[in-house]
């Protein structure tokens, strides 16, 4: 199990491998934003990742088609839907909405 920081709250959540970082969020937040389900179809869950990139599962090609087509994405964006915890270590992620 690892912790996920959700900034900028500072809120702390325990991670299992293999969940998503959407699941995790959800935890802490149940009104963050996710329209399409966990399908990568819509970018409503874009967030930061700020610390433990090693930690969470690479991009794959679909979630990189949906960051291309979102205005503000940065080396950090991921979809949080997207985003598996590898349990390697700990994250940091920047909320962008609530």
């Amino acid at each position: 199990m690892v912790s996920v920081t959700l900034a900028p709250s500072g809120q702390v959540v325990e991670a299992n491998e293999g969940e998503t970082l959407l699941s995790v969020i959800l935890k802490a937040i149940p009104t963050f934003l996710h329209k399409c389900g966990g399908e990568a179809k819509c970018g409503s869950c874009h967030i930061s990742l700020l610390e433990g990139r090693k930690g969470v599962s690479k991009t794959t090609k679909e979630e990189n088609a949906r960051l291309d087509e979102i205005v503000g994405v940065g080396s950090k964006s991921r979809l949080a839907c997207q985003s598996k915890v590898l349990g390697t270590e700990n994250i940091k992620v920047e909320i962008l909405t609530v």
